[in-house]
């Protein structure tokens, strides 16, 4: 049996590890369980033969010094591997770990999109934290594959060993590997600050020196991104602080709540229908708040601000992701109850979120990203807002219909009152005639009358006018009447 084979049937399997132990068939970890290949126990020569023929001179000093060696190894058309050779009861044991040659984005590995954000920031320390086989990696590479594609810049890697290939795009890439680039990360630091870069990529932060570099890297003005194995955020942040001496720890919190920029602790969870995992991501962004609690050293205080911070900052903590998962139907409870630190707590979420829990786990996809839990969120608060909005328009309704039924009210005694007035009026129109027709009659009574008298007065007139002649020779009268 050679180790080609054995990688290549790794490759063809789909398994992320391969483990080689004497006395044991070699053992392949496929969705998270380590399961023995169909074959006869491997015998230590054997073993010996195998690991042995992949070092080179200066890695086999390496081990012979320090009883392993973590080493890069490729297969032209397979995959890369990262492997550490160990002794363990005497005897020489490998573990390989599969780095595919293509580099996945943050939309195909199910990430939340908002670490998309952690591309555009000009400097800053970001941190990928999770256990063993957790995907920090792989998410390393996916943020530092979009930085490349997006901004012209000079990206510098220092990884023990180098995992994932990455080619010159807009940004040009300079991979440096410990051992055989660089004797040691805190060196290749030191002299990355001599080489121009924008952004720095270091494969993790192993040990005191390491961690001050990497914080003063970060402190001038670089955007630097690196990983630590720990659970959580808060863990995080307690054990790069708990790293230095007590009395450079004050020291340590200032720059800290300076220069950080955000924490992804992550986990990996079988997913139900049994395609794989699925990424499960605790997100924590330096808010002002959060910022002030590293300060102080409220570590405890930052969980319950990441929980509360989601809406806004879109953060959210490892169960908040869990039940997007759930909500999502990607994952099973029993997985999320076994992967959560705190299963009360999620339970207790659920419940209050989802009181028919199985129900809701059966009625699909909610959000467009499974593992962001901010989308549900949004979705809760949709849900709030509609329910507002639905007894706002229900008042506004009522309101509108007592407004009409009081204009129809006031329109009713308008139009009696233009009926009265309009009788009213008739009654008037018919008064005026008759005064009209009255004053007529009185004109024309008037006229007669005047007309008789100036009749009567002509003809006393010419009566007075016939007696003053009649009487000859007297004398004239005088008077009105003379006329």
């Amino acid at each position: 049996m050679e180790l080609k084979e054995l990688l290549m049937f790794m490759t063809k399997k789909g398994a992320s590890d391969l483990h080689l132990k004497p006395m044991r068939p070699p053992l392949l970890r496929i969705q998270g369980r380590l399961i023995p290949i169909k074959s006869k126990p491997l015998k230590p020569p054997e073993v010996e033969d195998m690991l042995f023929s992949i070092l080179t001179p200066s890695q086999k000093e390496i081990f012979d010094a320090n009883q392993s060696v973590d080493l890069g190894y490729g297969v032209p058309g397979i995959a890369r591997f990262r492997c550490n050779v160990y002794l363990q009861r005497g005897t020489v044991a490998g573990v390989f770990r599969r780095v595919p040659f293509e580099i996945m984005n943050v939309q195909e590995l199910n990430l939340p999109d908002v670490l998309e954000n952690l591309c555009e920031y000009p400097s800053g320390l970001v941190l990928i934290t999770g256990p063993t086989g957790s995907g920090k990696s792989t998410t390393l590479a996916a943020i530092i594959k979009r930085i490349s594609q997006t901004r012209p810049c000079h990206i510098v890697t220092i990884e023990d060993p180098i995992e994932f290939l990455f080619s010159d795009d807009k940004a040009t890439l300079s991979q440096r590997e410990v051992g055989t680039d660089t004797p040691k990360f805190r060196e290749a630091l030191k002299n990355s600050m001599r080489q121009d870069p924008d952004v720095i990529m270091v494969g993790e932060m192993r040990d005191l020196e390491t961690i001050s570099t990497v914080i003063t890297a970060a402190e001038t003005g670089h955007l630097v991104f690196s990983t630590v194995h720990t659970n959580s955020a808060a863990q995080t942040i307690d054990r790069i602080i708990d790293s230095f001496p007590p009395d450079q720890q004050p020291q340590v919190r200032s720059q800290l709540a300076l220069v950080l920029k955000c924490i992804g602790s992550m986990r990996l969870v079988e997913r139900h229908d049994g395609k794989g995992r699925a990424p499960a991501m605790e997100i924590l962004f330096n808010s002002p708040k959060i910022s002030k609690h590293i300060e102080v050293g409220e570590i405890k205080e930052i969980h319950e601000e990441i929980e509360n911070s989601v809406a806004f900052f879109k953060m959210q903590t490892m169960n908040q992701s869990l039940i997007a998962l759930l909500a999502n139907g990607v994952i099973t409870y029993e997985e999320a109850l076994e992967v959560s630190s705190e299963p009360d707590d999620l339970s207790l979420k659920l419940r209050k979120l989802f009181p028919s829990i199985e129900e809701k786990f059966r009625e699909g996809a909610m959000a467009p990203s499974p593992a962001d839990f901010s989308e549900i969120t949004e979705l809760v608060e949709i849900k709030r807002l509609y329910g507002e909005a639905e007894t706002v328009h229900q008042e506004k309704m009522s309101e509108k219909d007592q407004t009409i039924a009081q204009l129809r009210s006031d329109l009713a005694t308008v139009e009696a009152r233009i009926d009265e007035a309009q009788g009213g009026s008739d009654s008037a129109q018919q008064a005026i005639e008759q005064a009209q027709a009255e004053t007529a009659r009185l004109r024309d009574e008037s006229a007669a009358k005047i007309n008789a008298l100036n009749e009567r007065i002509k003809e006393l007139n010419q009566q007075i006018q016939g007696g003053s002649d009649g009487g000859g020779g007297g004398k004239q009268s005088s008077g009105f009447f003379k006329r």
